[in-house]
């Protein structure tokens, strides 16, 4: 089975698909199970997706310490991936909570990082969403079609860029995988305990100096765009896109235009170019 032993002896889950190198891919939530960013809209043409189950989550164990769950230790799980899987260096992908744990990773071994993906993200180095601009986005939205059908079947209709069938089947297939435990959430969002403490964190984001993309969705009335902006704002090498019509999730929203973009982005790694193992004989052949 595709299990690991991370830092603390916990097991975490992780699977492959797809072809091409290799991209570590979280999940949001907190404590999402990863089955739910599914192909990422194709994106699996392009890459191996590594698609890896957070602590506490999906198929990954519960640590006994319920403080390692914090995105500030989950970091820590995403390099003992890597040194699993024998890479020099990875492309990650974050979406929403799972953006902190990527960024997170970077900024603790950005000489392990090749590129940053962050998928409507939820913040820099906090939670940091602007209510204001949620509220209105879910005020502008109330009235759209297919509205009062989304909150018929129990779903927040700003979730995604529209109710369709294609959201319909993944917020079904969404609600039939594990659910985190009621006390995740509180122990994965931790913030600076003063100002002080939050400057360096910011300062440490910005040291990381590898390409990053920052993805908002337009119709996003979980996160908006405010955190896509900040991030973008706060890294040396980051671009932001705001795609029209999508929402929390975009691939699902625009899976063509969702792909193209992040494909466009990533490119080749740097060390395969330099002649090192190729991504998909890393991922076939990890680390006992």
């Amino acid at each position: 089975m595709p299990y690991f032993t991370s830092f603390d002896g916990t097991r975490l889950y992780y699977s492959t698909t797809g072809s091409g190198p290799a991209l570590v891919c979280l999940a949001g939530g907190p404590g999402a199970d990863v089955r739910d960013l599914g192909d990422l809209g194709g994106l699996d043409r392009h890459h191996t997706l590594v698609l890896l189950d957070a602590r506490a989550a999906g198929r990954s164990d519960v640590p006994a310490d319920r403080g390692s769950c914090a995105f500030t230790e989950q970091g820590r799980d995403v390099e003992e991936l890597r040194r699993h899987l024998g890479m020099e260096r990875v492309d990650v992908l974050g979406h929403s909570a799972g953006t902190l744990t990527a960024q997170e990773f970077a900024a603790r071994h950005p000489e392990r990082l090749g590129k940053l993906v962050l998928v409507t993200p939820v913040g820099l180095v906090a939670r940091e969403v602007d209510e204001a601009e949620v509220a209105a986005i879910r005020e502008r939205r109330a009235c759209e079609p297919g509205s009062a059908e989304a909150l018929a079947a129990g779903v927040s209709p700003w979730s995604y860029g529209a109710w369709s069938e294609a959201t319909r089947r993944h917020y079904e297939a969404e609600a039939g995988y594990p659910q985190p435990p009621s006390w995740l959430r509180e122990a994965f969002y931790v913030r600076p305990a003063s100002t002080a403490a939050a400057t360096a964190e910011v300062a440490r984001r910005a040291a990381v100096l590898g390409p990053v993309l920052a993805v908002a969705g337009a119709e996003d009335g979980v996160a908006g765009t405010a955190p896509t902006r900040l991030v973008a704002s706060c890294y040396p090498a980051a671009r932001s896109q705001v795609l029209a019509g999508c929402g929390h999730w975009p691939w699902i929203d625009k899976p063509a235009e969702f792909r193209d973009l992040v494909a466009g982005f990533l490119g080749n790694r740097p060390d395969v170019e330099a002649g090192g193992p190729t991504a998909e004989q890393a991922v076939a052949t990890p680390d006992a």
